[in-house]
Order: C-alpha cells, then sequence, then structure tokens
C-alpha cells in the first residue's frame, strides 16, 4: 500500500507541475508579448505550439512507452521537459520561446502514461479513484496557474515561472527514477516511424487549420492547403496500419464499443467544454454593457473555485464509479454540464454567477471525463494501454481546438453596437451582445446533448468484476 502512495503521488506531482507551467503561461501572454514587441497573433502560439505537441505526441510517446517500458519513458518525457522549460526561461526572442514550448508539449504524454502506469500497479477496486486524483491535478494546476502563476508574472517576470518549473523537473526526475516501477507489460515489437511520421504530420496540419481558421480565413489557399494535406495523411496513415507488419496502433481497437464510445464522446465534450470556457472568459473580460469588465487575471481566477473543486469531485466520481459503473456518471456528468451551460445562459449578470456555474460546469466535467478514462483504460488490451490512451488525449485535444474557435465564430455572427462618449463627440462600439453569448451557451447545450445520445451506447461495467467488453 505504501510503495502504492508512492507512486501515486509521484505521478500526481508530475503533473501538477505540467499542468501548473501550462496554466500559468496565459496570464503571462500580454507581458511576453510586450517584453518581445510582437503582434498578438505570433504571441498566440505560445499556447498553440503547446497544444499541438501534446496532442500530436501522446499517442506517439505512448507507443514508445507499450514498447520500451512507461518508467523509462516518462523519465525522458521529463529530461526533454526539463531541457525545454530551460530554454524557455532564458529566451532571446519570441521564436525560441515558442520552440521551447512546442517541446514543453511532449511532456503532457505524461499523462495518460500515468493512467497507464496506475491501472498496471494497483488493484483493479482502486484504479478509478486514482485516476480521479490525476484527473484533479488539472483543477488544482490551472487554479495555481492563474493565481500563483499570475503573481510570479507580476513581481518576479515571467521567465521566473520557467525557471521554477526547470527545478521543480529535475527533482521530479530523480523521484521517478527512485520510486516509478519497472513495467511487466511490454509488446515486443518494432516502432511504427512511418506511422507515426504519418500521424504527426496530419494531426498537426490539422490542428493549425483549426487553431488559424479565424485570423487566415477558413477558405484561404494556405488554410485548404493544411486541412487537404492533413487530411490526405491521415488517410495514408489508416491505410498504413491496415497493411503495416507491426503498426503503431491496431486500427481493430476502435471495434471495442467502449473505446469508440469514449473517443467520440471524448471528441464531442472536448468541444463543449472548451466553448464554454471561451465563452465565459470572453464575456467576463467585455466592458459593461457587454460583458462584465474584468481584467485577464480576474477573470481567470472566477474559474478558480471551479477547478479547485475537481480535487473534491474527482475521487469521489472514482470511488462512486467501483460500484456503478462508468455509465451512470457519465450520464449524470452530461446533465449536469447542460445545466451549467443553461445557468450560464440565464444567469451571468455577476462575477458572482458566473464563480457558481463554474462550480457546477466543473462538476460536469469531471463526472464525465473520470468515466471515458476508465473506459480506455480497462477495455484495452494491457499491451495497447499507452498508445490507447494517447490516441484518446489526441482526440479530446482536437476537439478542445474546437470549442473556441466554434464561440468565436458565433459571437461573430451576432454583434451589438453601442453608443460611447469620446470628448465632444460620440463612437460606436461593435462587440459581441448578449445573443452572440445565448448562442454559444445554446450551442453548448446541444452539443453535450449529442455527447450524451452517444454515451448511451457504453457497455457498464463494474470494477470487482473484470469486464467483459464487446466488440461491435
Amino acid at each position: 500500500m505504501r510503495r502504492e502512495n508512492e507512486v501515486l503521488l509521484t505521478l500526481l506531482s508530475i503533473l501538477l507541475l505540467i499542468n501548473f507551467v501550462e496554466t500559468m503561461v496565459t496570464p503571462a501572454l500580454p507581458t511576453i508579448q510586450s517584453d518581445f514587441g510582437t503582434t498578438e497573433e505570433l504571441v498566440s502560439w505560445v499556447t498553440s505550439a503547446f497544444t499541438i505537441t501534446a496532442a500530436v505526441g501522446s499517442p506517439i510517446l505512448g507507443k514508445v512507452a507499450d514498447v520500451h517500458g512507461k518508467k523509462k519513458t516518462m523519465i525522458i518525457i521529463l529530461l526533454i521537459y526539463a531541457v525545454a522549460v530551460f530554454i524557455a526561461g532564458l529566451s532571446p526572442n519570441i521564436y525560441v520561446l515558442i520552440f521551447a514550448r512546442a517541446i514543453q508539449g511532449f511532456g503532457f504524454a505524461a499523462f495518460p502514461i500515468s493512467i497507464a502506469i496506475i491501472t498496471e500497479i494497483l488493484p483493479r477496486e482502486k484504479v478509478a479513484q486514482a485516476q480521479g486524483v490525476l484527473s484533479a491535478t488539472f483543477g488544482i494546476g490551472t487554479a495555481l496557474g492563474l493565481s500563483v502563476g499570475a503573481i510570479i508574472d507580476q513581481d518576479l517576470g515571467w521567465q521566473a515561472a520557467f525557471h521554477i518549473a526547470f527545478v521543480g523537473s529535475l527533482l521530479l526526475i530523480g523521484l521517478a527514477a527512485k520510486v516509478l516501477p519497472e513495467s511487466n507489460v511490454r509488446v515486443k515489437e518494432s516502432i511504427d516511424l512511418v506511422g507515426m511520421t504519418l500521424l504527426a504530420l496530419g494531426s498537426s496540419l490539422i490542428l493549425v487549420y483549426i487553431s488559424e481558421g479565424n485570423s487566415w480565413g477558413w477558405l484561404s489557399p494556405s488554410e485548404v492547403f493544411l486541412i487537404v494535406t492533413g487530411g490526405v495523411l491521415i488517410y495514408a496513415f489508416v491505410i498504413w496500419e491496415t497493411i503495416a507488419k507491426e503498426p503503431m496502433m491496431k486500427l481493430e481497437l476502435f471495434k471495442i464499443r467502449n473505446f469508440a464510445v469514449a473517443n467520440f464522446v471524448g471528441i464531442v465534450t472536448g468541444i463543449a467544454m472548451f466553448l464554454l470556457f471561451f465563452g465565459v472568459i470572453y464575456y467576463a473580460q467585455l466592458p459593461w454593457p457587454f460583458g462584465l469588465g474584468l481584467d485577464q487575471i480576474s477573470a481567470g481566477m472566477s474559474l478558480a473555485p471551479g477547478t479547485l473543486s475537481m480535487l473534491v469531485i474527482g475521487p469521489l466520481a472514482g470511488r462512486t464509479l467501483n460500484k456503478t459503473g462508468p455509465k451512470p456518471i457519465l450520464m449524470i456528468g452530461g446533465v449536469v454540464l447542460m445545466l451549467g451551460f443553461y445557468l450560464n445562459l440565464v444567469n451571468r449578470a455577476t462575477v458572482l454567477d458566473i464563480t457558481l456555474n463554474g462550480v457546477v460546469v466543473t462538476a460536469g466535467m469531471v463526472l464525465m471525463m473520470i468515466p471515458l478514462v476508465n473506459m480506455v483504460a480497462v477495455s484495452l488490451p494491457p499491451q495497447a494501454r499507452g498508445v490507447g490512451l494517447g490516441m484518446n488525449t489526441l482526440i479530446r485535444q482536437m476537439g478542445s481546438s474546437i470549442g473556441p474557435v466554434l464561440a468565436s465564430s458565433l459571437m461573430s455572427m451576432y454583434k451589438s453596437g453601442f453608443v460611447m462618449p469620446l470628448g465632444n463627440s460620440y463612437m460606436v462600439e461593435v462587440l459581441p451582445g448578449e445573443a452572440s453569448f445565448n448562442a454559444v451557451f445554446t450551442a453548448g447545450i446541444l452539443i453535450t446533448l449529442l455527447a450524451l445520445a452517444f454515451a448511451t451506447l457504453t457497455q457498464n461495467y463494474k470494477l470487482e468484476a473484470r469486464p467483459q467488453v464487446a466488440a461491435h
């Protein structure tokens, strides 16, 4: 028991550090833009670069973990991450910082590999609760990044956060080497370099297409090139995986019902969740009467109580899952998430309103995320667990990238004018109005409803007994 707790605490610390650094960057973006004298579009790549490599790297490094061992892969990931945050803290220009952030994105693969590790070493009845604890790092890291990260940015400079992360990474490398167990589950295969390359290039191009569509124009030549080329590469990946002797990922895994359901529901809920986050944060920062007129840090802090509640809801959801199975919790989570959207639709007049709404939204998110992760980890054969969890991370990140773009598109369709005094004259300010955010939150309800419809296909099981997973 003590050994298991040490492993869980080590993995928790690793994920907490990575999530803290990722969130800390967000309130520091205006300062980074000012320090380097760059454009808003270019500085946005400080976060986009991380997101893209985090998505692409997860299934690739998950496969490496399946083949070469999860402990060894985790230590390599931490070494790469440590080098990247060191470079980021010393960046002489915006391009070096973006490069360092892209390398940092590979550190996000620690999440699916951590889930795979605890699924291997813990008794089945403890797996879901431990997954809930690890998933709570998203909330804790977000809250710390928005609060402590903002203080570090203001008082010490954004570079200091990366310096602190570098020291933390070195300590965690030593801790991981001492505490993490060697993996007994390995697949004796060679690494499918062709498949990895096709997946990496194809998914990267599609993610760039999604993230830059509003800026470059969805039908501009560069955007058309990205989506067409990305689509062709993903199609080539699928074809290659069906004929490769030792594929990166056996596509027959998608015939496992719960794995297929978890991936589809994952991408849809990813769209819904980040549609809501983008809408709420944007609304909170707009000047009155369009929004609440908060600054960037205050807007982020308004959601901090909700993210901290993950620390309680995550483990509780995991413990309950042992008795009920994933399906009831998944369905309840969808209903709660829809309620969160509805509350933002009808009651968002004050900071307290969006803070309380945020607690409801976070509860719905966690109640959906825990069952989805557990469904993937439990349903897959042990030798494919790393790559399967990594692929699920990639798919959910796709949804997370679509959400803000959809929110931005909806807000641009419903703008309102407001006459403001300017000296001895007047000016008309045109910004997203009430109808814009009503459209965003209504779309969120409908998207979550779609996720719930597919969640009904989940084959329920209880972790006291080994689930019988049917292939369909």
